[in-house]
Order: structure tokens, then sequence, then C-alpha cells
């Protein structure tokens, strides 16, 4: 697939309210039928950004994972998102991208936000995932990973990086610059899809969700404090030929990314 349609929803995530919450994304992404090829949810879609990791896991069995696998073949669109994950007596905080036919793919986020106790009660991950969907190469991250160039470094293996965040309104300068910087330096297409609202801690968010081409360009926004959804199309073609114009790809240093 050459063009590939995305969908980013940023909405004010009901506090620990998970059949809330899907009901609230069932309204949202019904009129996506057919208009789009994946949705991009905001971190802890089904929660919010919650320590309350024992009464609030799931597993993968659960029901927002049933959930976003029935709506992922009803609507025949890719559904991204990070919920709470119980796995082997471990609490993950895990993006999970689920096709329409059913195919999962899923990333534990790498750097817990231990300012916010995250690491308290959560699991590091440990593994980078890559994947391929529609011909596009594809890589999952969640927000505080977004300070961290060398974890998400793309070793000429990815097309296109998603990020899923509860990102706080203070410090929306910092989302903005990341996500360019990151688009920038590998010569990608970035997505990063954030909540709106204020959660039961009182943190306040004011979404600035968007789309960003290779060169650090804005391709579509959403704009602050709104329930909402955004969607943008890239070329795969495009990419590759900005790269082969630019070729910056040829000159970079060999590393290796190590847990």
């Amino acid at each position: 697939m050459d063009f590939l349609r995305i969908s980013l929803i940023q909405m004010d995530v009901i506090w620990e309210n998970p059949v809330s919450n899907r009901l609230k994304l069932e309204r949202l992404m019904e009129p996506l039928y057919g208009e789009t090829d994946l949705i991009v949810l905001p971190e802890m879609f089904s929660t919010g950004f919650s320590m309350n990791a024992k009464t609030l896991a799931e597993s993968m069995d659960g029901e927002t994972v049933s959930w976003m696998r029935k709506h992922a073949k009803k609507l025949g669109i890719a559904i991204a998102g990070s919920l709470i994950i119980k796995e082997n007596n471990h609490f993950y905080n895990r993006f999970l991208f689920i096709t329409p036919s059913d195919e999962i793919h899923y990333y534990d986020k790498k750097h817990l936000f231990s300012i916010g106790e995250e690491n308290q009660y959560f699991s590091h991950g440990n593994k980078r995932v890559v994947f391929q969907y529609e011909g596009w190469r594809i890589a999952l991250y969640i927000c505080y990973d977004l300070r961290f160039p060398v974890w998400c470094r793309s070793i000429k293996d990815a097309d296109l990086m998603l990020f899923s965040a509860n990102w706080p309104a203070a410090r929306k300068s910092v989302w903005k610059t990341l996500l360019q910087a990151r688009a920038i330096e590998n010569q990608l297409c970035v997505a990063g899809a954030n909540r709106t609202g204020s959660d039961g801690s009182g943190i306040i968010y004011s979404g600035d969700s968007m789309v960003i081409d290779p060169k650090g360009s804005i391709i579509g926004e959403l704009p602050d404090r709104t329930d909402e959804l955004l969607t943008c199309t890239i070329s795969l073609t495009e990419l590759n030929k900005f790269r082969e114009k630019f070729p910056v790809y040829k000159d970079e240093d060999n590393f290796e990314i190590k847990s």
C-alpha cells in the first residue's frame, strides 16, 4: 500500500472507567468506517494514566483487547493504543496494534515515568518492536519514550513511528518539538496521539495530536483541549523519494541498540 490513512483520536479519558471509555470511543470511531486504514488511541485509553494497576489490569484475553479485536474486524481498520496488561504476575503499559485480520503486535513501554512513580507499579519492556503492515514498517513507542532518541532510533528498519501518549499540557512545546525531531533524524513519518482533559491526579492535557512528515513538517494537527479526530494520508513512495533525494542514511554511524 503506497498511501496509508492514519486517524488519531484524542479525547478526555474518563478516569479508571474502561466501560465508559470504550463506549465513548465506539461513537468516535464509527464515522471512520471506510475512511481510514489505522486508528491510533492515547496511552492507557481505557483508564487514564493510573498507577492502580492491580485493580485495572486486564489480560490479553480481557474485555478491552477483545473489544479492540472486535472493532478492528467490524470496521476493517487497524486499531492501536496502550492499556494496562497483566502477564506472568507483571504489569505492563502495553501498546497494542491489532489488524482487521486479527494479527496482534505489541510493545511494552521501556522508559517508565519514574517522576510519576510508574516504575514502582509497572515492569519495563526491553524490546524494540518494528513490524510490517500494508507494506509499511511500523515502530511502536509510548509517551515518555519520546525523550530517548537512542531507543527511538531507526536502524534503517522503520518508515513510520507511532506514539501513544498522556503528555501533560505543561510540556506541550516539548511534545511537538520531540515528535518533529524524531521524524527529521530518522527520515520517516511520525504520528502521536495524546489525550485531553484532566486525570484523577489533577494533571491537565491539551492533546496536540499530530502527524509529521520526514522533513519535520506537520501534515495535520488537532487543536488544544478538544475531543476530536484527525485523519491524514502519508505516502511510502514520497517518503522513499525524499530519502533518495537527501540520503542522510548513507552517512550515519553504525550502532547497536541494547535494552
